[in-house]
């Protein structure tokens, strides 16, 4: 049987009678396959495997526990052999054969009247492979081309009109490696994009010539969309019937406004999809090499948005703090945590633009940082790490380095000198 020979097609079993031969590993699988399916399963085979046992157990199928009799092909629509008896298999197929039956033969590809393609499933879109009677080959293909819808290669976009819904996607700090491939997925299906100005951007160059995308990023201070028509844009288009991706730098949930997003969605009766994404709090300083915990040096870390917050947080160097959207209130972030006990010459890294080609950290100490961003023009986007964990950074300087870091030894803050090195990848 060539290829051609083939005339690709899909079975709708459900409700109607199908008949297994065969107890074995290869039976239960199509077994369960046909029951997916909504079939009604019938398994003809003296000796059945756990899974089978486990299915007919359940009440899922039928098991009659002896050897296969013609008499089994009456009134099936459907037959599959995999008793591992080429004689058997054989036997089952004839049969099936002389009453119009279609019946997949598991010894015998080329004697079989249908073949079972390697099958998966992305979403609501069904992808199903033969290769030529070759079964590892048809499921190499399958799951290249599943893992191609999976992220986003392979468009997966409704051309029909569907009920709208939104998806908060989380793209993480910038690169567009970052993104998730749930959210990767789920932009390659968008009609509509609401994107922010920070996030995996050149992911919108990918997009299919129609899909709208609107921009309704933020800087500090300046809020062109303001929240609450965002949140109107969002359910607006989904009520039209669109897909809509609100595409978001770092992930939803934190300091993204995506509860708030969320809610809004949800009073207005808009089915609505969180995505969790890398959150720049802890993505930005490991592209610097800062972890925010690290053994002997910091067990826990506090994220917060402005110096209003920093009397909340614990003043020590073994308690890392991770200010966002901090540069301009760098200053007065710098002197509450001194108040508050933290000492000097704390180790501060800033890392701008995190994984952009742009990106550079610089590093000093919790006395001169402030400084230090001013005179080197520190902007946004980026992230402030405090604490003894700038100590790990490769672009520390080498007189903060500390032989009390290890995974054993209890961290010893040692007194070191303040520093405004600018240090850049």
């Amino acid at each position: 049987m060539a290829i051609q020979d083939i005339y690709p097609t899909a079975l709708r079993l459900l409700g109607r009678p199908v008949l297994v031969v065969g107890g074995g590993a290869v039976a239960a699988r199509r077994a369960k396959g046909l029951l997916d399916a909504g079939a009604q399963v019938t398994v003809v085979a003296p000796v059945a495997c756990p899974a089978l046992k486990e299915l007919a157990d359940a009440g899922l199928l039928t098991w009659e526990p002896r050897p296969y009799r013609r008499e089994d092909v009456d009134a099936v629509w459907f037959v599959q052999t995999a008793t591992g008896d080429s004689a058997v298999d054989t036997k089952v197929s004839q049969d099936a054969e002389a009453q119009r039956i279609w019946c997949v033969n598991a010894s015998d590809h080329e004697a079989s009247a249908a073949w079972t393609p390697a099958v998966a499933v992305v979403d609501d879109v069904q992808i199903a492979v033969n290769a030529g009677g070759d079964p590892r080959r048809a499921m190499a293909l399958r799951n290249a081309v599943a893992t191609a819808l999976e992220t986003g290669d392979l468009p997966l976009r409704r051309q029909r009109a569907h009920r709208g819904s939104v998806a908060l996607v989380g793209g993480g700090p910038g690169d567009t490696g970052l993104i998730t491939v749930r959210g990767r997925r789920l932009l390659g299906q968008a009609d509509v994009v609401v994107a922010d100005r920070l996030g995996p951007r050149e992911l919108l160059n990918e997009l299919a010539p129609d899909v709208r995308v609107i921009e309704v990023g933020k800087t500090p201070g300046h809020h062109p969309v303001p929240q609450a028509e965002i949140n109107r844009i969002l359910v607006d288009e989904a009520q039209q019937g669109h897909r809509v991706v609100r595409l978001k730098g770092g992930d939803p949930y934190v300091l993204g406004r995506g509860g708030e997003e969320a809610e809004y969605c949800r009073q207005h009766g808009v089915d609505v999809e969180v995505v969790s994404g890398v959150t720049s709090a802890i993505s930005v300083p490991a592209a610097a090499g800062i972890p925010v915990t690290h053994r002997g040096l910091a067990k826990g870390f506090s994220v917060v948005t402005g110096h209003e917050e920093l009397s909340e947080v614990p003043a020590r160097a073994d308690h890392t703090v991770v200010l966002l959207m901090g540069v301009g209130a760098l200053r007065d972030s710098a002197s509450a945590l001194g108040k508050a006990g933290l000492p000097q010459d704390t180790p501060v890294g800033i890392v701008e633009n995190g994984y952009l080609p742009t990106q550079r950290v610089t590093i000093g100490t919790l006395g001169s940082i402030a400084d230090q961003a001013e005179a080197t023009g520190v902007a946004n986007p980026a992230v402030i790490v405090i604490g003894d964990v700038v100590r790990v950074s490769p672009f520390a300087p080498p007189h903060f380095k500390t032989a009390d870091y290890s995974t054993t030894t209890p961290n010893k803050p040692r007194t070191t000198a303040s520093t405004t090195r600018v240090l850049t990848p």
